[in-house]
């Protein structure tokens, strides 16, 4: 029975262990969201909603705190002036974790853990990569549509001189 252990070893050492929560800890703040295993997510959920907290209290003692963690300096910064003005007001739950199934090689259920309020930002910037691939596939389709054109009029042309 599990009585009163605490958290995931996720198969690691103890530094490995907390060395992965502090690069999943700054992915995670660097870019909004990321996808991991699952198991991986639940653990690095807890880790940064305890550096988003810390944060909360904008103080200098808060950012030292956090920087112990976060070694990136500009992840720090974008904390503080970014993601807990925006989320300073909700009392917890900073971020959501989605199953997305399982991985191809190994079987590996996965997920995406993601910052709460940050959905629109994602979400439009899924909306630009969609509205690029329109336009590629618009420019593709008239190529290939002028080459057709192309391979039609040396048609035609060599069988008019044939006939003559």
């Amino acid at each position: 029975m599990r009585h009163k252990v605490k958290g995931r070893k996720l198969s690691r050492t103890a530094s490995h262990r907390k060395a992965t929560m502090i690069n999943l800890a700054t992915s995670l703040l660097k870019h909004k969201r990321i996808r991991t295993t699952l198991a991986k997510a639940k653990e690095a959920r807890g880790f940064v909603e305890k550096l988003i907290t810390k944060a909360k209290k904008d103080d200098l003692h808060s950012m030292k705190q956090v920087m112990e963690f976060i070694k990136d300096k500009e992840v720090v910064k974008e904390l503080f002036s970014e993601i807990v003005p925006k989320i300073g007001d909700r009392p917890g739950g900073y971020t959501r974790v989605v199953k997305i199934g399982n991985r191809l090689g190994d079987a590996a259920s996965m997920a995406v853990i993601e910052l709460v309020d940050y959905n629109d930002v994602i979400n439009a910037k899924a909306e630009e990569k969609k509205e690029e691939k329109k336009i590629k596939a618009k420019k593709k389709k008239e190529a290939e549509e002028q080459a057709e054109m192309e391979e039609a009029r040396v048609v035609e042309e060599s069988a008019a001189k044939k006939e003559d």
